[in-house]
């Protein structure tokens, strides 16, 4: 009996059938490793669970990386605006504290100016009831007749040199009162 080979070449010999069969065999063995491949799904699972875990481990430390990366440039960031808010906060001080200082010198020059001109003032008015008064007790020492009550009228309408006047009168008064007891002492 003969066996039609279909591949289009028969066995020569023994040995040769042998060496056929071996290789029949080692595919039938493969296909039958790689159904059974196949049809393990737990293990087919696992294959895949595992290389799953190995890129998510693989994506985890790559999204460390870029978090720590992106952290550093957000602290960069903060640190640099900071500096800037301190620096602006400084030159805000640094000229409030000028416009402060101008201010208080303009207020003490001012005060100054304002100080003198009330210092003359008064300088004028007590200079002017001295003169009056001079007036008036050269009327009353040339005139006899005339009442001490007109001079002390003139005083009641004009009270503010007669009390700036009684203010000098009184300084000068205890001034000369200081200098007698202390050229006693001398």
């Amino acid at each position: 009996m003969k066996h039609s080979n279909p591949h289009g070449f028969g066995a020569k010999g023994p040995d040769e059938l042998r060496r056929q069969i071996e290789h029949t065999r080692s595919q039938l063995g493969d296909t039958v490793a790689q159904l059974v491949g196949r049809a393990d799904v737990k293990g087919r699972a696992r294959a895949r669970a595992a290389d799953l875990m190995d890129k998510a481990g693989a994506m985890t430390v790559q999204l460390r990386s870029g978090a720590a990366h992106a952290g550093h440039g957000v602290q960069d960031r903060a640190a640099k605006a900071g500096h800037l808010v301190q620096d602006r906060a400084t030159r805000a001080g640094h000229s409030a504290q000028e416009r402060m200082t101008k201010a208080g010198h303009l207020v003490q020059e001012r005060t100054g100016h304002g100080g003198h001109a009330l210092q003359d003032r008064a300088l004028q008015a007590g200079h002017a009831l001295q003169d009056r008064a001079a007036h008036a007790g050269h009327a009353v020492q040339h005139d006899p007749r005339m009442p001490v009550r007109k001079a002390m009228g003139a005083a009641r309408r004009n009270p503010r040199p007669a009390l700036i006047v009684g203010a000098v009168g009184a300084a000068l008064v205890g001034a000369a009162v200081l200098w007698r007891r202390a050229d006693r002492h001398r």
